[in-house]
């Protein structure tokens, strides 16, 4: 009702200030028309226009990024390397030491790359670190959560996605994402030895993670633990209570036009479904007020963890932030007790493990 009084009131303004009735009305049609009717019928038949709404890979930002200098970003003591997915298909990887190995890092002149990845099974907790979308791995909120870790004396191995930054200019989807995710998860499992090993998404990140680790689980492959930061249930809910569908949610045909095309265009994130298969600790984080992905959202995905999961399962917790602290959909790393939140979760996840 209130985005109908605005609508009226502009339209009614531009007739009050001299613009004939006539003109007013045709304009108030064509917007209608193009809005509620161009625009839902260019998504539902342009599988391309979905994924790039849902991936948002051209917003990139800042620009000017030389992945190659983590160091110039606030990240010394930081390798950059590229892993190669698939043929065509190579990604750009960050691996950000833990705050003791800053000073014992070697000069450039010695085999640095091989010292980095020594240095990964050194008993010291490994964070695998998947982004939401837009940007890249270099954007100000995911530096401040690596430097978080990092003063916790955790590695963070941190990667773009094809489609995003340094990495293969190609179009993503799930499967390639997926992908993407379990060939750098493999490569860091590989190195690591007994070093706990932990899996943190952050909002469609904990789609790519939910349905990585959930495979992998499957095929008898698991981590020390999952982190889901700010998630959603699955991507119809995360689109459907999105703010900006909010014009459109009411609509005939709601369903049909925006989420029915999803899987067909290789977008389906059930995450629901995927945290059944996760034979892990899972911690789910997330903030009140939480606009982009709405709070209920991962209360809903931390209920179906607590019903869908077997009995012997490993634990599920859900940590929620109040909207009084401010931290919304990105800002969660600033809490406090995060640390606190983290180490507690890990000694329990690996006590569990050694039961």
């Amino acid at each position: 009702m209130f985005k109908r009084i605005i609508y009226f009131t502009f339209f009614l303004s531009l007739w009050l200030g001299g613009i004939a009735f006539r003109t007013v009305l045709i304009w108030a049609f064509s917007t209608t028309l193009i809005t509620y009717g161009v625009l839902p019928l260019v998504y539902h038949f342009c599988p391309a226009l979905q994924r790039h709404l849902v991936f948002l890979t051209f917003v990139n930002y800042p620009r000017s990024i030389d992945f190659s200098k983590p160091e110039k970003e606030g990240l010394p003591g930081t390798r950059n390397f590229y892993l190669d997915t698939e043929e065509n298909v190579k990604i750009g990887v960050w691996h950000i030491l833990p705050e003791s190995l800053l000073s014992s890092v070697p000069v450039e002149n010695t085999d640095r790359d091989a010292w980095f990845e020594n240095s990964l099974c050194d008993h010291r907790p490994v964070i695998l670190y998947l982004h939401g979308n837009t940007a890249s791995r270099a954007v100000a909120h995911r530096i401040e959560l690596y430097n978080v870790l990092r003063k916790m004396d955790y590695h963070v191995v941190a990667f773009d996605y094809r489609g995003y930054a340094d990495s293969t200019p190609i179009p993503p989807n799930e499967t390639g994402v997926v992908h993407d995710a379990k060939v750098v998860y493999r490569y860091v499992k590989e190195r690591i030895g007994s070093s706990p090993f932990i899996v943190w998404g952050h909002s469609l990140g904990t789609g790519v993670s939910t349905h990585a680790v959930g495979d992998l689980c499957l095929e008898g492959d698991h981590p020390s633990a999952v982190v889901l930061e700010s998630p959603f249930n699955n991507i119809k809910d995360e689109i459907k209570y999105h703010p900006l569908s909010s014009i459109f949610r009411k609509m005939p045909k709601f369903d049909w036009l925006f989420l029915e095309p999803l899987a067909a265009s290789g977008i389906d994130f059930r995450s629901d479904d995927h945290i059944t298969h996760i034979d892990a600790p899972v911690l789910i984080l997330h903030a009140e007020d939480d606009l982009v992905v709405p709070f209920a959202l991962g209360r809903k995905l931390y209920e179906t963890a607590l019903k869908k999961r077997p009995d012997n399962a490993p634990p599920v917790k859900f940590v929620d932030f109040s909207s009084c602290h401010g931290y919304a959909h990105k800002y969660i790393c600033r809490a406090p007790e995060l640390p606190d939140i983290l180490k507690n979760f890990l000694k329990e996840a690996i006590e569990a493990q050694r039961e």
